[in-house]
């Protein structure tokens, strides 16, 4: 938990690009993976082993909280992966471990390092925390449960001080926006069973995501459905009831999308950071959740609901199988050099076109993700209001971008 008082706000890291937009836009910690023992294994954004010092470098220079995912099943074969990755995430000074698997779980005791229960082991009663919070200072409650009793949970660890190892009171984290699986707390065998590829070891191959028809096997009648997307939900979306979400009394927000862009990254987290720090600095308004809840559907989406919290009915499903975003990003051009005493960026035009007043989005590894508004620039070293492909474009822009940046250009779906 921040040490403002505030609850906690978490941001997805798939990679460097994912991890600087989270920092640039106010995150209180960040959860990553590393190569293939964590949920998003198949993503091909993970870290690697050796990334750790730099992970734990730059949140450090943001007093910002660092934890490793290590919460597939594990098997024998694994526990000397496991070991050593452990043991570099205790040198690089990663803060915690979320884990699942009682030998994660014990490995991290024994070397140390703070240890959160993931969600997969679903936890949904006071005494499972208890009995959890023998081993650990955080538990990522069940997605299944209702506001009403995440709240039983939290008043009933107060009420019966119930610690973690740190001697602190142990604390309740759940997630708060973000893709949700039609499996109960992520835990599905439809990919192993159809793919030999396992949700459970982070290899998800996303059946519930595709278009199903319902067909009587006896007549061969197919059965009329409203929607063909039977199992793939909308995204949990608690920003419109997120007084609701702190009343409850967890210590963290956990917000989903390792799979997902940097610009996806920052929107979102700069949207729940404001609506956080309006919800304490009491100016939580209709009028500021309208406009919040209008950023958050520019970037990828599959529409949203409240999830299980408000104990509406269970299933709210998406209707398409992509994104609902009411904005999308295409590619224009890359970083080609930088003048820092001008703070003049060169770009390489290679595919859409630019002109001024464009919005425009530049991303990389150390950049994050930036987006501005085209004013004056300069094509081919002359003024112009527009850039095609093969044009070399400069513009003053208020922070460095490298030779792996790149640049797109945002427009309306």
């Amino acid at each position: 938990m921040t040490t403002s008082g505030r609850i906690e706000l978490m941001a997805p890291a798939g990679n460097f690009e994912s991890m600087q937009a989270a920092l640039d836009n106010g995150c209180d910690s960040i959860y990553f993976g590393v190569e293939q023992l964590n949920m998003r294994a198949r993503a091909t954004v993970n870290f690697v082993l050796d990334d750790l010092p730099e992970i734990a470098r730059r949140c450090n220079e943001k007093n910002v909280r660092t934890y490793l995912t290590l919460n597939t099943i594990i098997y024998d074969h694994d526990l000397s992966i496991v070991k050593t990755l452990l043991t570099k995430a205790k040198e690089a000074g990663i803060t915690a471990v979320i884990a699942s698997d009682q030998a994660v779980i014990m490995t991290a005791r024994t070397i140390g390092i703070e240890v959160h229960i993931s969600t997969q082991l679903n936890v949904t009663n006071i005494e499972t925390v208890k009995f959890y919070a023998m081993f650990a200072d955080t538990i990522v409650l069940s997605r299944e449960l209702s506001l009403r009793q995440v709240k039983k949970i939290t008043e009933d660890i107060e009420k019966e001080q119930v610690k973690g190892p740190s001697g602190n009171l142990v604390e309740i984290e759940i997630f708060g926006h973000g893709a949700l699986c039609m499996a109960v707390s992520g835990k599905c065998y439809l990919s192993l069973h159809s793919h030999n590829s396992s949700a459970n070891r982070g290899a998800c191959k996303q059946n519930c995501r595709k278009k199903y028809t319902v067909i009587d096997q006896e007549s061969g009648f197919e059965i009329e459905v409203d929607n063909e997307y039977l199992m793939s939900p909308k995204d949990l979306c608690t920003l419109d009831f997120l007084d609701q979400v702190i009343d409850s009394g967890i210590k963290v927000l956990k917000i989903e999308g390792r799979g997902r862009a940097a610009d996806y990254v920052a929107t979102v987290i700069k949207t729940y950071r404001e609506a956080i720090d309006s919800y304490y600095e009491g100016t939580f308004t209709k009028e500021k959740i309208n406009t919040w809840m209008e950023a958050l559907a520019t970037v990828y989406n599959r529409g949203f609901w409240s999830g299980y919290y408000l104990g509406q009915k269970l299933g709210e499903w998406s209707d398409n199988p992509g994104s609902n975003a009411t904005q999308k990003k295409v590619y224009v051009g890359k970083g080609m050099h930088y003048f820092p005493k001008s703070s003049i960026a060169e770009f390489k035009i290679e595919a859409y076109d630019i002109k001024k007043g464009d919005k425009i989005l530049i991303t990389g590894p150390s950049t994050g993700a930036q987006e501005l508004i085209l004013e004056d620039f300069f094509v081919n070293d002359a003024t112009s209001e527009k850039a095609t492909k093969g044009d070399s474009c400069t513009l003053k822009v208020p922070f460095r971008i490298r030779l792996s940046d790149k640049m797109y250009k945002i427009v309306e779906n």
